[in-house]
């Protein structure tokens, strides 16, 4: 059973276009026919696979050339032999090995993966013939340790190195016997990263020694070595990186000390809207442990407030700063008790910080309308306004597609007369609109269009980068037994059933070039294709995501004002957004053209939360 991703029930159509064999015909109806040929480039096997098992199960997609959504996607063993297309300007994208599973191995000792593409123009009454060369796309890492680290430490040194730092399956464990092997990591999404960290006890004293760094872009096709050394001079670890690929070659040297006391250098990663993450080195034999505090202020104005630090490990202390306000200057210092004099000392003098700016959804109050779009239904913009965030449209809803039959089948509206804030809410009414039944639905993005009365395309997203930690709201839900089933599974939802309505809420850095859509709002759902749906939960490009589901039963009364608030729960906190989602749908099952055919769902007061 597949997870319902957020979309609108649209009324939909569909049209089946028969096509003739002969090139006159094809011509008449502007279609061309394409021949198509994928090779597989660089090293060619992995494993047990052939090279002909890798293409008869390699994945081609087929675009518009302007990325204006996928037209086609197929097997290679289960293309077509005549695939006739419109005519038009085209991109094929292949992907092979492993990254064309259906559950791909993030990191793998074995498995190489290929990625291709190639445009081709389309002539009506013609064939066109292109051909795909897929390369290696893999980031590969190979790790080295030089006979020194073998003799200084014991056997049970490692190094890790993964796309995470906390998943297991993303990472590849370097032993003395890994040493000089390739590993291979889909590194997918906006500049990827790979973390390392190296685990070893000294012999000469039994201490553990713990360093991690990280090589940040990482690319496809290009190789990461990484060679680990041991000096004598006190117990100083080196470690050089070396970029290996055919264009750009890069070498950094990097030397850690063993034991330092300080505070780390604060990532970008660790500066939110309404706290910071602060990590410190102390020397334990030096400083009582029991006494590592932080402490921080307002430049010059504010007093110093103390924090104890938390313990991770020997040596380690870290410590979230919280309850800050945004965009706002901090001071932060380390301060010590020495375990020889008992005496406090801040080490070393103090850093400064400054937190994210929390941005703001436009237009959360739903105060401003227009019929800048249509006399049938009110747009969440007014083109005659100064305000740059609410006289372009931000929010959307299906109401372009229930009204093509008049304006009484609006399933997003205004309402005056039942708000929380201001003075007016937002009502989202499920219908059924002439052959197919409409959720109510209100989402960040845009409709796009109709096809016929079985299906229609919505574009999801809207620019934004900040990190928020999660979404509240007003909202108020009548909702009823499911009287129009379409066609959803039997165990998700039936008739007789209570419908439900949900609010969504996900933010990522969703590439449009890969989901369709364009660069303002990147997600292109075809709501008759369900290779276009995001299961936000396991999407890999999605950073966070967020839900909740409203009943409306004997038990559940929701028919009144309530607050809620929908916590962001973070996949990685080490990629910055483009783009974010917000989805409120009366009917949650809408997308299977089943609900309530009149759940009303109402919401206030959109607030974005940065805590």
């Amino acid at each position: 059973m597949r997870n319902p991703i957020i979309r609108p029930a649209i009324l939909l159509s569909a049209a089946i276009l028969t096509l003739a064999a002969c090139d006159s015909t094809l011509q008449e109806k502007g279609m061309g026919k394409l021949s198509l040929e994928v090779a597989i480039g660089n090293e060619t096997t992995r494993a047990a696979m052939s090279e002909d098992e890798v293409i008869s199960s390699a994945k081609v997609k087929i675009y518009k050339a302007d990325f204006s959504g996928l037209v086609r996607q197929y097997l290679k063993s289960e293309m077509p032999s005549s695939l006739y297309l419109p005519e038009d300007s085209y991109r094929i994208d292949v992907e092979a090995g492993e990254i064309a599973k259906d559950s791909p191995a993030k990191a793998s000792w074995e498995q190489l993966s290929w990625k291709g593409s190639s445009e081709v123009d389309i002539t009506a009454g013609t064939t066109s013939s292109v051909s795909v060369t897929a390369k290696v796309c893999n980031a590969i890492s190979v790790v080295t340790f030089d006979p020194s680290v073998n003799s200084a430490f014991e056997n049970d040194f490692v190094c890790t190195v993964g796309l995470s730092t906390e998943d297991p399956s993303m990472q590849l464990d370097y032993t003395s016997s890994q040493s000089g092997k390739d590993g291979y990591f889909i590194a997918e999404g906006f500049e990827p990263t790979l973390y390392w960290t190296f685990t070893g006890t000294l012999k000469k004293n039994g201490s553990t020694v713990t360093k991690s760094g990280q090589i940040p872009a990482v690319e496809g096709g290009k190789k990461y070595r990484l060679g680990f050394k041991y000096t004598e001079t006190d117990g100083i670890l080196s470690f050089n990186i070396l970029v290996d690929d055919s264009v750009n070659t890069q070498y950094d040297d990097i030397i850690f000390i063993a034991t330092t006391t300080g505070l780390a250098e604060i990532s970008k990663y660790d500066i939110w809207a309404g706290h910071f993450d602060v990590s410190a080195d102390v020397d334990e034999s030096e400083y009582d442990p029991s006494k590592v505090y932080i402490e921080y202020r307002v430049p010059v104005t504010g007093s110093w407030i103390r924090v104890p630090a938390d313990r991770e490990s020997e040596g380690t202390y870290t410590k979230s700063i919280t309850g800050l306000k945004p965009d706002t200057e901090y001071e932060y210092r380390l301060v010590l008790t020495s375990t020889t004099t008992g005496e406090e000392e801040i080490i070393p003098a103090s850093s400064t910080v400054r937190t994210d700016k929390a941005t703001a959804l436009p237009n959360a109050g739903m105060e401003t309308t227009s019929n800048a779009e249509s006399s049938k239904y009110k747009s969440l913009y007014d083109p005659n306004l100064s305000d740059p965030t609410l006289n372009t449209k931000w929010w959307d809803s299906g109401n372009a597609g229930s009204t093509v039959v008049g304006s009484s089948s609006v399933i997003c509206y205004p309402d005056t007369g039942n708000k929380k804030e201001g003075n007016q809410s937002m009502c989202l009414q499920s219908r059924y609109v002439v052959v197919k039944f409409a959720a109510g639905n209100l989402f960040s993005g845009r409709f796009g269009d109709l096809i016929g009365t079985s299906g229609g395309t919505v574009y999801f997203g809207r620019p934004f980068t900040a990190r928020p930690t999660g979404l509240r709201l007003w909202v108020k839900y009548s909702g009823g037994k499911v009287n129009r089933v379409g066609n959803a599974p039997s165990d998700m939802i039936k008739e007789g059933d209570y419908d439900r309505a949900n609010i969504r809420i996900a933010i990522g850095n969703w590439d449009y070039k890969k989901y369709g859509g364009d660069a303002e709002s990147p997600i292109l759902v075809n709501t008759t294709d369900v290779s276009t749906f995001v299961d936000y939960t396991t999407d890999a490009s999605t950073i966070a995501y967020g839900e909740k589901i409203i009943q409306s039963d004997a038990a559940n009364s929701t028919n009144v004002w309530q607050q809620i608030t929908i916590p962001l729960d973070y996949k990685t906190t080490s990629r910055f957004p483009t783009h974010i989602v917000v989805s409120c749908a009366a009917s949650m099952y809408g997308d299977y053209f089943t609900g309530y055919d009149n759940s009303m769902l109402w919401v206030d007061g959109f607030e974005l939360l940065y805590e």
